[in-house]
């Protein structure tokens, strides 16, 4: 029997595959728990409606997350922060910070989409990702300098 999964069923298939499964497996196990529906043309229509409109809505996103890499890419923080000797600072830039300063500028930016791929301890520029969407990351520009 043909059906179409409504959820990821283990050793069986994904989320809104069309498989082939025995008779029992699906009316006893598959449909009792929701997982899947019958294979129809109607089922099919029906799923690959849903398909295009979780593609459409993911375009939206992609689109927004593009704008917003734009502004990110624009936009120039700079900290004044004390340096000890040989221009090395007392501590250093934390992805808290970088958040905090695109807030200041209208940019919100959770602190966890941040990824600092080495520790900005040290005065000059420093090139920072921002993981906006699973298909955009924007590069923000750190600068650091001495008071």
């Amino acid at each position: 029997m043909k059906v179409i999964l409504l959820q990821n069923v283990k050793n069986v298939g994904k989320k809104d595959e069309i498989v082939e499964v025995s008779d029992g497996y699906a009316q006893n196990f598959l449909f009792k728990k929701g997982l899947a529906i019958k294979y129809t043309a109607g089922s099919n229509n029906h799923l690959d409606k849903e398909l295009q409109e979780r593609e459409e809505k993911e375009q939206e996103l992609i689109k927004a997350a593009n704008i917003e890499k734009e502004k990110i890419e624009k936009t120039k923080l700079t900290f004044k922060l004390k340096t000890g000797k040989e221009g090395k600072l007392f501590g250093s830039v934390s992805s808290k910070q970088i958040a905090q300063e695109f807030a200041k500028k209208d940019i919100k930016i959770d602190k966890k989409l941040i990824n600092i791929t080495h520790t900005i301890d040290s005065l000059g520029t420093h090139i920072v990702e921002i993981n906006l969407h699973k298909k955009v990351v924007a590069k923000a520009t750190v600068v650091v300098e001495e008071v």
